[in-house]
């Protein structure tokens, strides 16, 4: 089996940089570099992606011994046909470290073709820390690091208007872009940088808020030599993704023609306010996935295509979705019905093992974000309890207990979270936890004992849950 680089593969023609990455992760590279790499197919975009590692002090040994060649795997069903295609993604030139090597990550920043900054640095990667003094050192945060290379580029460039760039962070934070540009405002602030550098920033670069949608778990579990014998090489890099994809883009109107996307034939928007793109994959996705993964896992079902096989938690999600999520939203049923048969679609991709433990990350969080907005506005607009959110919400006060049926439910939340569910399950009385719980305006910003007939419905609900358990 051959290695996998350049010189094992028919070389084409050097492109200039035209794009530098923020991030490493599966799903930057299942997401914006395929799209770009079929862009350097289908159009004239021509342009090459330089990664940047954003918290590692490690090399990013791997990608770069591939010379940033990996294969993407697209696996899944889409309108009722199985997929499995494979492509080979030559765009990518490799992963600079800026800790390693912060002399060479700046000197992207004269790279004269370059224009475009996406980024994925996880939900909580865009902040701000005052503990970055001086730009000449690397900075820890991304936001500090993107400041250097964008004062660096102003200074090489002498301050040149058509030298500015377009930001596209792709992390899941409401107006990312307009976070990532108020950070960098900041840092200026903070490391005294010239006046002009400020309004070079603020005149000549753009700034998009953006909602990114697909379902790239990476490498594929179980099954990766034989995939590696089919494509005929050694490929360590390579990533699954799902046939679903969906990126809208809030920018200028001149952006889709320097990147045409959705002239590609790509599930790409460019539209003047992605609010409503984000309500619905937040509440009917992400809310379907959060309501799912206590309610199927208090059940012995551990991952999310089986809780999908399984003709009581399937019942009961399409439930969830079509009588509850959907009836609480403000936007038309025939825009939003669609969509969310598409997520019933992806929840069942069979080529996908997508653990519901790793679904149940911060559930507290998420929970407040993408269900309890629904379930407030259901009872507002029907003057009744949602039965089916109740019983989730019932499910994921009894997965952090921390045990259930004898076993150990792997909670992965704050410490604080983890320690305040422990204490107060050690109560043991429904209607005590229930209450408590709801108690917690620090969780809901709210005290939702408030909430007429929940805290009735949630106590009757954690009961039943609790007479189910097979205690030995």
């Amino acid at each position: 089996m051959k290695l996998l680089n350049r010189q094992n593969i028919p070389t084409t023609d050097p492109r200039p940089l035209r794009v530098i990455q923020f991030g490493t992760g599966n799903f930057l590279r299942g997401f914006a570099d395929w799209m770009i790499d079929v862009l350097n197919e289908k159009t004239s975009f021509n342009g090459d992606i330089q990664m940047v590692q954003v918290h590692s002090r490690k090399p990013a040994q791997g990608i770069n011994d591939q010379e940033g060649l990996y294969h993407i795997l697209t696996r899944g069903i889409s309108k009722g046909k199985t997929i499995e295609e494979n492509r080979l993604i030559q765009s990518v030139r490799g992963a600079v470290n800026p800790f390693i090597d912060y002399g060479t990550y700046l000197d992207l920043a004269k790279s004269p073709d370059l224009r475009f900054v996406i980024s994925n640095t996880t939900e909580a990667g865009i902040y701000f820390d005052e503990n970055d003094k001086d730009w000449a050192t690397t900075p820890e945060s991304f936001p500090g690091k993107l400041t250097a290379l964008l004062y660096k580029r102003f200074k090489h460039f002498k301050g040149d208007p058509q030298k500015g760039m377009v930001m596209i962070p792709c992390e899941l934070v409401d107006n990312n872009g307009k976070k990532l540009k108020e950070n960098i405002l900041r840092y200026i602030n903070l490391w005294e940088l010239p006046g002009s550098f400020e309004d070079w920033i603020v005149k000549h670069n753009t700034f998009c808020n953006t909602l990114v949608d697909r379902i790239v778990p990476g490498y594929p579990l179980g099954n990766g030599n034989d995939i590696q014998t089919q494509i005929g090489f050694k490929d360590e890099q390579m990533v699954m993704a799902e046939p679903f994809h969906f990126w809208a883009i809030e920018g200028p109107e001149w952006l889709k023609t320097e990147l045409p996307l959705d002239s590609a034939g790509f599930n790409v928007l460019f539209v003047k306010n992605i609010a409503p793109f984000r309500t619905r994959k937040v509440r009917i996705l992400n809310g379907a996935h959060t309501c799912l993964v206590p309610v199927a896992y208090l059940k012995g079902i551990r991952l999310v295509k089986d809780a999908m096989e399984n003709e009581t938690t399937s019942d009961y999600l399409q439930k969830v979705i079509f009588e509850e999520i959907i009836p609480a939203m403000d936007q038309p049923a025939e825009t939003l019905t669609p969509f969310a048969e598409d997520v019933l679609d992806r929840f069942r991709n069979p080529f996908i093992k997508h653990k519901l433990s790793d679904i149940a990350l911060n559930s507290i969080s998420k929970w407040k974000v993408r269900v309890l907005p629904s379930l407030l506005d259901f009872i507002n607009k029907k003057d009744k309890i949602p039965t089916g959110m109740v019983q989730a919400f019932a499910a994921m006060i009894v997965y952090y207990r921390g045990h259930y049926n004898g076993e150990i439910t792997p909670i992965k939340d704050k410490p604080e979270i983890v320690k305040y569910f422990d204490q107060v399950w050690k109560i043991k009385t429904p209607e005590v936890v229930v209450e408590s719980v709801l108690a917690k305006v620090e969780y809901w910003d709210q005290d939702l004992n408030l909430v007429y007939g929940l805290s009735e419905a949630l106590i009757k609900e954690v009961k039943v849950l609790l007479a189910q358990e097979k205690v030995a």
